[in-house]
């Protein structure tokens, strides 16, 4: 089935005939015809009910038509907005960030938005996603860029951009470095480091404990899964980590393992405000945010090898 098909059965049924439907679309009566022929064959029913005098849809025509009409508004849309995104010039966006954002390369993102629409002034705020939320709460965000949790507001409305995983991080030297199958339970004597209470990977941290059988003791705290991986690195206990932290940052040497079975993180994903419309240039951002993570994304980053 192809678009034109589409095009040429709605203006038939419009014009009621292919002659005027072919006028209308400046293109041969033949091609019109041949085309909805084409496509009556693949579905296996006819559309429209021919006469010498005159052109009615059938039964399965109606359906099809109404579907199409459909269809072919949904794209005249994208088009419309497509354009309106390609059109901005100028605006404000601010965007907020956690630091933990998988494979998604934002600094790399934000360059090319720039390149793309230099007259849009960006700001960036980092922090904690609870935060973040608050400030789009506030309308001093944006949007925001971080992990999608479960329990995200209805308020807020969230696309997705990348998954990540959670892997235990230790000091090198630990007893839990020692290849084989590990899982979170094996860790239920140690001293975890974590965030804080009210953190999204506090919650996860106890729940993955509670579903192993145990409550994670969590003696060290910081503000910062990049802290984390410093206390690791120390010997102060163990984490559990997003791999890109664990793997992709730079620190005291740390030993990474899996987990199984592995506790699940919420993917990465861009988050706005149900209440609040964006404007032009935030949907520029928007839009290039999630165009970016389809392009750049190595599927190989979800995986990375050297992990046992």
């Amino acid at each position: 089935m192809e678009l034109r098909q589409l095009v040429y059965v709605e203006a038939v049924a419009r014009y009621g005939g292919f002659t005027r439907a072919a006028e209308r679309l400046h293109v041969a009566q033949s091609a019109v015809s041949a085309q909805i022929r084409s496509l009556e064959a693949e579905l296996g029913v006819p559309l429209f009910a021919r006469t010498t005098r005159r052109v009615a849809l059938t039964p399965a025509g109606e359906l099809f038509v109404a579907r199409a009409r459909r269809i072919l508004a949904e794209l005249d849309g994208a088009r419309a907005e497509v354009g309106d995104i390609t059109q901005v010039v100028n605006g404000r966006v601010a965007l907020g960030a956690t630091a933990v954002l998988g494979p998604y390369d934002l600094a790399q993102t934000l360059a090319r938005f720039r390149d793309r629409f230099p007259g849009i002034a960006l700001r960036l705020r980092s922090g904690l996603v609870t935060g973040l939320l608050g400030a789009l709460d506030e309308g001093e965000l944006d949007l925001v860029v971080g992990p999608v949790h479960r329990d995200l507001p209805a308020r807020f409305e969230a696309l997705p951009l990348v998954e990540e995983q959670l892997v235990l991080a230790l000091p090198v030297g630990h007893p839990l470095a020692r290849p084989g199958r590990l899982t979170l339970a094996d860790a239920r004597d140690e001293t975890f480091v974590c965030l804080p209470q009210g953190s999204g990977l506090r919650w996860i941290l106890d729940d993955a404990a509670r579903t192993a059988g145990f409550a994670a003791r969590v003696l060290f705290e910081t503000h910062s899964p990049p802290g984390i991986r410093e206390l690791v690195g120390a010997g102060l206990g163990v984490a559990l980590l997003a791999r890109s932290v664990a793997e992709g940052m730079y620190g005291p040497a740390i030993v990474v393992r899996r987990l199984h079975p592995p506790p699940v993180h919420p993917p990465i994903g861009v988050i706005h405000h149900r209440d609040r419309p964006l404007s032009t240039a935030a949907q520029a951002a928007r839009h290039h945010l999630v165009e970016m993570a389809g392009r750049e994304q190595d599927p190989e980053a979800l995986t990375p090898a050297g992990t046992p």
